[in-house]
């Protein structure tokens, strides 16, 4: 058995690295546009073999939840991002969930692969995370004002899940809006119970 030469081995792993993220960027950008959309298209779209493609993700539901991983993990850093570029907290709260329904609600397409076992760990992987991401945004919006004290970040996830609930259009996205604006009218009196 003959030994590669630890530069050449290290120089292999950073390219299996970067077909990696080539992959999953890909994936994506193309199931927003069609779920369904072929794998020869995502390996295309990244610039690698659809062998290197199966080599990393052997199943379509395999790459449907590196993707789902990725775009989630990418969101749940960027609650102070988003506190710093927006006028309000108020604002930065709203674009902050947009976004994270814009990556869940195309999922929607993408069938079995988010009701699996590997899924739902995904999902439970996310939930601390996002927890911590929209405490951030609550703590801001209760200083400000526009949110009363009290509120937990676990029913706050939940009550804005209505999100990726609407339709992935225009009519959609000004029926997210309008409901928006009865959760903050919600939001201004503390829970129930205290």
């Amino acid at each position: 058995m003959t030994e590669q030469n630890p530069t050449t081995y290290d120089k292999q792993r950073r390219a299996a690295a970067r077909n990696r993220e080539a992959i999953i960027e890909a994936a994506h950008q193309l199931f927003v546009e069609n779920p369904l959309v072929p794998l020869t298209d995502v390996a295309k779209t990244a610039g690698v073999g659809i062998g290197t493609l199966y080599r990393h993700f052997p199943t379509r539901d395999d790459l449907i939840l590196a993707a789902y991983r990725h775009d989630i993990d990418r969101l749940m850093s960027t609650a102070e991002e988003v506190l710093a570029r927006q006028d309000s907290a108020k604002a930065a709260f709203i674009e902050w969930f947009e976004t994270l329904s814009a990556y869940i609600r195309p999922k929607h397409g993408l069938g079995d692969a988010l009701h699996s076992a590997a899924a739902q760990e995904a999902v439970a992987e996310a939930w601390g995370p996002a927890s911590a991401a929209v405490a951030k945004l609550l703590e801001a919006c209760v200083a400000e004002g526009t949110v009363a004290p009290g509120h937990r970040p676990e029913d706050i996830i939940m009550l804005m899940s209505f999100l990726w609930r609407v339709p992935n259009n225009e009519e959609g996205a000004e029926q997210g809006r309008r409901i928006i604006g009865t959760v903050f009218t919600g939001l201004q009196s503390p829970p129930a119970g205290q």
